[in-house]
């Protein structure tokens, strides 16, 4: 089946999406994980959509059997809280959950934290090494 972009890259240079957010913590917090995710990936961040930063690329499969391209690994520092795009589906991503501190998973694998201090930066690492390394397998 033909893939059906929902995220397109094309939302703006990565360090004036983040100059552009207004909280100071959060804004920090984003340059952070930039930094984190950049690291980890070891791949240059690209704005998908107005909103969401994401490294490297891999294919959602929905259950109809659409695909969407969809960033490998991904972060968006939103107004209410930071969002993390990560799998859920990797062998040990449970035990790291149950390490990572104070945060909430949403549907579709999002993972909604306030503050970065508020989570374990090594487990975070972790997180984002592991589920970045399962999307880009599970790429076709």
């Amino acid at each position: 089946m033909a893939y059906e972009a929902k995220y397109l890259q094309d939302g703006g240079p990565v360090d004036a999406f983040i100059a552009s957010v207004d909280h100071p913590t959060r804004r920090a917090d984003a340059e952070a994980a930039l930094a984190l995710y950049r690291e980890v990936t070891g791949v240059e961040p690209r704005m998908w959509g107005a909103s969401i930063i994401g490294f490297g690329e891999s294919v959602f499969v929905y259950p109809s059997g659409r695909h969407s391209p969809v960033p490998a690994a991904a972060f968006s520092p939103r107004k209410q809280n930071m969002v993390l795009y990560l799998g859920c589906g990797f062998p040990g991503a449970d035990d790291l959950y149950a390490k990572l501190g104070k945060h909430k998973i949403s549907t579709g694998g999002c993972v909604n934290i306030n503050k970065l201090a508020d989570v374990d930066l090594a487990v975070l690492r972790e997180l984002v090494k592991r589920s970045f390394e399962d999307a880009v397998a599970k790429k076709p």
